[in-house]
C-alpha cells in the first residue's frame, strides 16, 4: 500500500464515494473550477450540465502526461454502477449512431471503455434486428498469432494498445465489408486516440467512409469537433451525453508512479480471445443461470458487488444485471492498472499485484474491505497468488469465465 497515494485498507469502511471535495461550490452549473493536488482543472459545459453531477466526478492522476481524471459513474470502473443505470447509457449511446447501410463495426477502447463499448454494441443489435454488425475492442494483450496492430493513447499512462483483425473468416469479412465506423470511449478531450485507432482500422478496411466517435462526455469543445471530418480524412458524427471545453494547468506532481505497461509479444498473459478481442458479431450470453444460484445466497438487503478485472469488464455488468433483474442490490466495478490519487472521487484505493501476469500494479478505487455483503469476482484469467490474494482481501469468491457458458468458481481457501 501507497500511503502517500493510497487509502489504508485496514480503516472502516466509508459509507460510499464522495463526489467532488465539499469545499468546491458551483455558482454556474455550466462552468466548473476544481483545485486539484495536480492542478487547476476548468470546464465550461455546452449541454448536459443537468445530469454531469450524476455521470461524472472528478480525480487526481499519478501521471506526468494528464494529472486529471474524468471518473465516470455509469462505467463501472472507478465508481460503484447500478448495472441499470449502465445499460440506460448504453442505449442511449446507441440511439446517437447515424442510421447507416451496410454492416457497422463498433470498437471500445481500452481499458477503461471496454464495457461501454460493448454495451452500447448490444444496445445497438437490440434497437436493429437482422442489422450486421461486428464488435473489437482495442487491448494491451497479443491474443493468438494474427495480424495485430498497434497504435498510441498518448496521454495514457500505459500507452500501448493494439487492435487485433478477426482471425474468423466470417468476421474478418464483416470487416471488410463495414463502411462506418463507430469508435466508444468515456471522455474525449483531444480527439488523438480516435484519429490513431481509425488510421490503424482503415489498414485493416480502407473502404471505411465514416466514422461516429460515441462518448459518455465530450469536452474537445464545438470548434474542434467541427474540425474532425478534416484531422479523419472522412465525415465524423459524434454523440455524446455531456459536451462542453475543458483547461487544465498542470502543478506539480509530488509522485512518480511505477510502470503501468510491460508488453512483451511472446508472452502469454491469459487474455481470452472469446470476449471480443478477435470480434463478436452477436451479444454475450448472459450468465443467468449463475445469477439465480447466486441471488439464493443473498438475503435481503445485503449489498453485493460484482467486479470485473482489468479489460475484463462486460461479463461483470451482465452479471451484475441478471442479480439486479432478480431484486439484488447490486452494483458493478473493476480494477485498473491506472494510477489515481486518493482525492475528490477517490475516497478509498487498494493496490496489489495485476492478474495478467506483467508484474505491474493494479489497483481498486471506492472499494474498502468489508464495504460488502458479497463480493463477486469474474476473471479472464486462471486463478493465481494475485487473484486469490485479491479474494482474500476483500472476502471475495472467484468465477473464472472460461467462455461466456463455462464459468468455474475457484475455491479461495
Amino acid at each position: 500500500m501507497n500511503a502517500p497515494l493510497f487509502a489504508d485498507p485496514s480503516a472502516a469502511p466509508s459509507s460510499g464515494p464522495i463526489a467532488a471535495p465539499a469545499a468546491a461550490s458551483f455558482a454556474d452549473p455550466a462552468r466548473r473550477s476544481l483545485a486539484l493536488p495536480t492542478g487547476m482543472l476548468d470546464l465550461r459545459l455546452e449541454r448536459g450540465a443537468a445530469e454531469l453531477d450524476d455521470l461524472l466526478g472528478f480525480a487526481a492522476r499519478a501521471n506526468a502526461k494528464r494529472g486529471f481524471l474524468f471518473l465516470s459513474k455509469v462505467l463501472g470502473k472507478h465508481w460503484p454502477s447500478r448495472p441499470s443505470a449502465m445499460l440506460d447509457v448504453h442505449a442511449r449511446l446507441a440511439a446517437g449512431v447515424p442510421a447507416t447501410d451496410g454492416p457497422v463495426v463498433f470498437i471500445a477502447m481500452a481499458e477503461t471503455a471496454i464495457g461501454l463499448g460493448q454495451g452500447v454494441f448490444e444496445a445497438w443489435l437490440r434497437a436493429h434486428p437482422g442489422r450486421a454488425a461486428l464488435f473489437l475492442h482495442t487491448t494491451r494483450y497479443r491474443v493468438g498469432a494474427g495480424a495485430l496492430i498497434e497504435f498510441e493513447e498518448a496521454h495514457s499512462h500505459a500507452p500501448r494498445q493494439f487492435l487485433h483483425a478477426p482471425s474468423d473468416p466470417a468476421l474478418h469479412a464483416l470487416l471488410a465489408a463495414a463502411r462506418t465506423l463507430v469508435l466508444v470511449d468515456d471522455e474525449a478531450s483531444t480527439g488523438n486516440t480516435f484519429v490513431n485507432l481509425a488510421h490503424a482500422c482503415r489498414r485493416l478496411n480502407p473502404g471505411i467512409e465514416r466514422v461516429h466517435l460515441a462518448t459518455i462526455v465530450n469536452f474537445m469543445g464545438a470548434a474542434a469537433t467541427a474540425g474532425l471530418d478534416a484531422r479523419f480524412g472522412l465525415p465524423v458524427s459524434t454523440g455524446a451525453l455531456v459536451e462542453g471545453t475543458f483547461s487544465f494547468a498542470p502543478g506539480a506532481l509530488s509522485t512518480t508512479p511505477g510502470a503501468a505497461q510491460r508488453f512483451d509479444a511472446d508472452a502469454e498473459r491469459g487474455a481470452s480471445p472469446a470476449f471480443g478481442r478477435l470480434g463478436l458479431a452477436r451479444a454475450v450470453a448472459a450468465p443467468d443461470a449463475l445469477a439465480t444460484r447466486l441471488a439464493t445466497g443473498v438475503a435481503p438487503g445485503a449489498r453485493v458487488l460484482v467486479l470485473g478485472t482489468g479489460e475484463f469488464m462486460h461479463a461483470s455488468t451482465l452479471l451484475g444485471a441478471a442479480l439486479e433483474r432478480l431484486g439484488v442490490d447490486v452494483v458493478v466495478q473493476s480494477t485498473t492498472r491506472s494510477p489515481v490519487l486518493r482525492w475528490g472521487a477517490v475516497a478509498q484505493a487498494l493496490d496489489f499485484p495485476d492478474n495478467y501476469g506483467e508484474g505491474i500494479a493494479n489497483y481498486l478505487y471506492n472499494v474498502a474491505p468489508g464495504q460488502y455483503d458479497h463480493v463477486l469476482v469474474c476473471h479472464e484469467t486462471a486463478p493465481g497468488p494475485a487473484l486469490h490474494g485479491l479474494a482474500r482481501t476483500l472476502d471475495a469468491r472467484l468465477f473464472h469465465f472460461r467462455s461466456e457458458h463455462d464459468i468455474e468458481e475457484v475455491p479461495v481457501r
